[in-house]
């Protein structure tokens, strides 16, 4: 059982955590905690070894902590996932052989394409997949049937693998801290489309991408991992994205490891990761 708590910060937290567990005779294999000094914010991770009552221990930590606590536990921790995708298949097929392996920390219940493109794999790997075209409809109308694809299967969480389509902010808002995008580019540079051109024209020595929470303010989420790679005046606009398709394979790989672990607690527009 993983045990996620944030709240505003003040003396004996930790000890008054570490009573309760101790009381339900609950023990501690894994603890992380961290406080940010500037936001007078306290987090933690805590893992034990075995279940007992989420209602039970959420009446006995309530009490001891401030009360702005924001209290998570998961006795389950296989999450539910769906995946939104347009035309790549680099990061979708990188999930679906983790699904299939048993190595996601997550189920992928269904895919949603707004091109039939990457119906074929998803069939190959038995996940069930539907095609809901955004040409010719308004984007509400668009957004109204995806929503009611997730409405009805009730995800934990919703991933963006290559989905090149902006949401907005009412659908955005219905899933705060949920939808899990993964950005072709080092943010906060080279925000928007075609990162990689834009790398080629600037002459960077460096690309990479980014795992991030989406917002409404495009591009610009909570972080949640990140990476780069070297590149030199020999690499054309083509060899770069090649190049940034591992990239961002690797790195939507290691967020999503990450938040299905319970390692990612968001504040304001900052996460902090107990890896």
């Amino acid at each position: 059982m993983i045990i996620v708590i944030q709240c505003r910060d003040q003396v004996g937290l930790v000890a008054a955590i570490s009573g309760v567990l101790a009381r339900l005779q609950l023990n501690i294999v894994s603890l992380r905690e961290h406080v940010d000094p500037t936001e007078n914010r306290f987090f933690i991770r805590i893992e034990v070894d075995k279940e007992t009552s989420t209602q039970l221990l959420v009446q006995q930590l309530a009490p001891l902590l401030p009360g702005d606590a924001m209290i998570s536990i998961n006795p389950q921790p296989e999450k539910k996932i769906v995946v939104l995708v347009t035309k790549e298949y680099h990061c979708l097929s990188d999930i679906l052989v983790r699904h299939h392996f048993k190595t996601l920390a997550a189920s992928v219940q269904h895919v949603i394409g707004n091109y039939p493109v990457l119906e074929d794999i998803c069939r190959r790997f038995e996940i069930p997949f539907t095609h809901i075209s955004h040409e010719q409809m308004e984007k509400e109308v668009f957004e109204q049937h995806i929503m009611d694809v997730l409405l009805r299967l009730q995800p934990d969480y919703i991933v963006l693998a290559k989905f090149m389509r902006i949401l907005s902010p009412a659908f955005i808002k219905a899933f705060p801290a949920r939808i899990i995008n993964i950005h072709h580019s080092f943010l906060p540079a080279f925000v928007g489309a075609n990162p990689y051109r834009q790398a080629f024209e600037r002459g960077v020595k460096l690309i990479g991408a980014t795992a991030h929470f989406v917002t409404d303010q495009l591009d610009e989420g909570p972080i949640i991992a990140q990476q780069i790679i070297p590149v030199n005046h020999s690499y054309t606009a083509a060899a770069m994205m090649k190049a940034g398709k591992e990239i961002e394979t690797s790195v939507l790989a290691r967020a999503l490891r990450l938040v299905f672990d319970d390692r990612v607690l968001v504040y304001k527009n900052k996460t902090i990761i107990f890896e």
